[in-house]
């Protein structure tokens, strides 16, 4: 026999959590304490950033291996992100976790290579298991902790410290605060490094070249420009009926003019685009027996081959264009490339 079902079994909520009491306002206040609470965390540790932290910027530069970043729970999580802020930044780094280097991934860590160790109370137990085996094989140790009396702290080379006055959590238990202010230590000292070893932005883009980042600051002009035959090009005597069926032609909306066109495009002259020919048709209906040089533009927006095609994409917008012809040192035309063509690059 089917039991009756008891309506007071479904008022709990799936998390069996029981509702908030506080009303909206309580709860906008309570997120902004939040807010307020690991601000001032971060905030103090400006004061902190002293030798201990130039210390551990000079065994890292001096190191020619490695930096291992580790820790478990959540500062585990704040580890991982430091390594990969790292690693994206200039600095080689990888994480590993303490308690798997235990068992066999301490094999990871070389006499070359800094360790970065994490623990808001500077105790955490699987750190302080492979600390000896690590500081014996000769590697350098930067802790970063709360605490500077402790057995993390006290065995470091150099200790950074993240303590934070209070957690953001109402219970001050959660990692909150503590976990922001080594996430913003973490940044300070991958940022400083990267000013360190003059890393600049085309060096970013090689750590980054699946992304559109990467895309914006390694791809040149040349990578995306159309060459050859594909540019629509005419000479200067060429009949305007003739400059019309080559924009059609090769499907730019525009036409260059150059000193020749046989085989290869030769000095640029000029260009004529579809937007020319309207303001044409405007002024007059009349076109018999005009040529191209007649009504040509002698001053046409150009880019060079090596200019990024980035910069490409910056020249169009802000002139309101669709398209460029690419020019050499010496003034001949090698190319021609519109907002389609860096679309499809994923430029823009």
């Amino acid at each position: 026999m089917t039991r009756p079902t008891d309506p007071a079994e479904h008022s709990i909520t799936s998390s069996h959590i029981a509702p908030s009491k506080l009303d909206a306002q309580e709860l906008v206040a309570r997120a902004r304490n939040v807010l307020a609470i690991e601000a001032a965390a971060v905030m103090a540790l400006a004061e902190r950033i002293d030798e201990q932290f130039l210390r551990a910027v000079e065994i890292i530069l001096q190191s020619s291996g490695r930096v291992i970043v580790s820790g478990v729970g959540k500062s585990g999580h704040i580890a991982r992100k430091i390594a990969a802020t790292l690693a994206s930044t200039g600095t080689p780094a990888y994480f590993v976790h303490p308690a798997e280097a235990a068992h066999g991934d301490l094999g990871m860590i070389q006499p070359n290579d800094v360790l970065i160790a994490l623990s808001n109370s500077g105790t955490a137990e699987e750190l302080l298991v492979i600390l000896p085996f690590v500081k014996r094989m000769g590697a350098r140790m930067i802790a970063m902790t709360g605490r500077a009396d402790s057995p993390l702290a006290k065995m470091s080379d150099a200790h950074l410290d993240v303590g934070v006055a209070e957690e953001a959590c109402s219970l001050n238990l959660a990692p909150t605060a503590s976990t922001t202010a080594a996430l913003a230590m973490g940044d300070a000292l991958a940022v400083v490094l990267l000013d360190a070893r003059g890393f600049g932005p085309e060096d970013f883009a090689r750590s980054h070249p699946g992304g559109t980042l990467g895309r914006r600051l390694l791809t040149h002009v040349r990578d995306v420009m159309r060459t050859d035959k594909a540019i629509p090009c005419v000479t200067l005597e060429a009949s305007f009926a003739d400059a019309l069926l080559e924009i059609s032609r090769k499907g730019m909306g525009m036409t260059a003019i150059c000193e020749t066109a046989e085989n290869m495009p030769g000095k640029l002259l000029g260009v004529f685009t579809d937007g020319d020919l309207r303001r044409l048709l405007e002024r007059t209906g009349n076109i018999e027996g005009l040529k191209i040089a007649d009504v040509m533009n002698h001053s046409p927006r150009c880019i060079a081959p090596d200019a990024l095609a980035a910069e490409a994409a910056s020249i169009m917008e802000q002139r309101s264009i669709t398209r460029l012809l690419v020019v050499d040192a010496q003034g001949m035309l090698v190319g021609a490339l519109n907002t389609q063509d860096l679309l499809t690059a994923k430029v823009i």
